[in-house]
C-alpha cells in the first residue's frame, strides 16, 4: 500500500542564491520488508526536481518525534501548533 497524504512547495523566495526552494510530501507505506509495520514516508527534494530528494521511512515513534520537534519550533516562533 502507498497512500498520498499531502505535499507542498516551501514559500521561500525563489531568488535566494543560498537556499533553493524545496518541496515536501507525506505519505503512508507498507512495502518495507525489513520494517514489519506501516511507515510514514516523508520526502524532501529541490522544488521541481522529482526523484532527487531524500525519502525517510519513519516508524510511528519517529514520526511522532518529528511532529513534536515541528510543534516546538512553531511555538518558538509564536505559532500555536494546535
Amino acid at each position: 500500500m502507498r497512500r498520498f497524504v499531502d505535499d507542498s512547495v516551501d514559500d521561500h523566495p525563489n531568488d535566494d542564491e543560498e537556499k533553493a526552494p524545496a518541496s515536501w510530501s507525506v505519505g503512508l507505506l507498507d512495502d518495507c520488508d525489513g520494517c514489519g509495520d506501516l511507515r510514514v514516508m516523508v520526502t524532501l527534494e529541490p522544488a521541481g526536481e522529482h526523484g532527487r530528494g531524500v525519502v525517510a521511512h519513519l516508524s510511528a515513534d519517529n514520526a511522532l518525534r518529528l511532529r513534536r520537534a515541528l510543534a516546538t519550533a512553531l511555538r518558538e516562533i509564536g505559532v500555536d501548533p494546535g
